[in-house]
Formats: structure tokens, C-alpha cells, sequence
């Protein structure tokens, strides 16, 4: 008798099955390119050994209107996601493209892009005032509220439009611990609630970026 495995079925990688088999994680840890760029946007290219739970690399763009900014680093693999959040002030899109070799994240991602509306609609915060709409981009189909850590023991609420992977459970719990408040999602237009609240907008950009490379 014989017998077959079937990798694809599982979606596991050949050479990161064998890698375990024979040399195990720990002692054989995937190797990466690593940079992390800085304030300016540059970052000096060095190769890492991984975390023994970070099994993927991974290549990163992320930006919007403003910015642009590109990473390679070690991932875990439930970190290897695309999506975007819209609090209409800013725009933050991210794309990840990951892989599971040595040195495999050198290659590009394709630009972060702002996509078309989509019709649905989320409201915002403008200061002090959350009743207004929002009409979400690309793949934002969910809408957000956020209440964000603004120091001193003083919270503040953004709202606006996110895309399903940023509404998914581990990328909320993480962000929700770098923002040090909690998030929710909800489907359909409208509806995250439009209470009025003081909004301090900017403090929630910074921190969803940073949730991909430091949670």
C-alpha cells in the first residue's frame, strides 16, 4: 500500500515542512531581510534570523495621501493581511505580500493605493462633532469606532471606515492594545453610532501602523 500528502490541501509551504522535519525552528530559524524605516522614510538593509514564531517574511507598503513608507521584516503568520482605514481626515492603507523561505522578502509589493468609493457610508469625527458621513473606499465594508489612549488617563473616539481584515479578531486585539482602548466593528451604512465626542484624530494613525511590526 501506498500513501500520498496532499501539501497544497493544507497550504503549507514544501520547504518550510521540510525545514521543520530536519532541523527543527529553533535550531534552524528563517532568515529575513530587515528594514525598518525611520522618521525620514530610509532604513539600512540588514538579514535577521526569526523569532521561532515568525515563520513568514514579508515585504510591506503602506501610506495614503501623505506618505509612503516600505518595510521587510520577520511576520507571524496570522499578521499577513491588506487593508485599509478610513477616518476621513487620513487614509491608511496597507498591503503585505509574505512567503515562507530564506531571504524571500526582497522582492517589491505593489504601491499602497487609494481606491474608489464603494457606497457605503460610516460616520466621523471633526472635532467635536461624530455626526458626520463617511462614504468608505476600496474594501471598507465595515464601520469602526475607536477609543483612543490620549494620555493623562484621558480616552478620545475616532470612527470611520475599515476593510474586513482590520476588523478581523487578532488584528483588533493588538491594535487595541498599542492604541490602549478598545475597538469595535459593525456592518452596514451608518452604523457606528453617531454620539458627539471630543476627537483628537491623528492619535489613532501612528499606532495602527505600528501594530504590524511591534504587537
Amino acid at each position: 500500500k501506498s500513501f500520498q500528502i496532499t501539501f497544497n490541501a493544507r497550504k503549507l509551504d514544501l520547504t518550510l515542512f521540510l525545514k521543520n522535519i530536519f532541523c527543527g525552528l529553533s535550531a534552524c530559524p528563517l532568515k529575513c531581510y530587515n528594514c525598518i524605516p525611520g522618521p525620514s522614510g530610509g532604513c539600512i538593509e540588514t538579514k535577521i534570523d526569526c523569532p521561532s514564531s515568525y515563520t513568514h517574511g514579508s515585504s510591506l507598503v503602506s501610506g495614503g495621501l501623505e506618505y509612503k513608507r516600505i518595510w521587510r521584516t520577520c511576520f507571524p503568520p496570522d499578521q499577513c493581511f491588506n487593508g485599509s482605514v478610513n477616518l476621513g481626515f487620513s487614509q491608511a492603507v496597507i498591503n503585505i505580500m509574505c512567503c515562507t523561505s530564506d531571504l524571500c522578502n526582497s522582492q517589491d509589493v505593489p504601491d499602497s493605493s487609494i481606491s474608489s468609493p464603494n457606497g457605503k457610508k460610516c460616520f466621523q469625527c471633526d472635532e467635536k462633532d461624530c455626526t458626520k458621513t463617511l462614504t468608505c473606499n476600496g474594501t471598507e465594508d465595515y464601520c469602526i469606532s475607536a477609543a483612543v489612549n490620549a494620555g493623562g488617563g484621558a480616552t478620545t473616539k475616532v470612527k470611520g471606515c475599515a476593510s474586513k481584515m482590520i476588523c478581523s479578531k487578532p488584528q483588533t486585539a493588538q491594535l487595541s492594545a498599542v492604541i490602549g482602548g478598545e475597538i469595535s466593528c459593525c456592518q452596514g451604512d451608518l452604523c457606528n453610532s453617531a454620539s458627539s465626542t471630543t476627537a483628537h484624530l491623528l492619535l489613532f494613525v501612528t499606532p495602527l501602523i505600528s501594530l504590524v511590526f511591534f504587537s
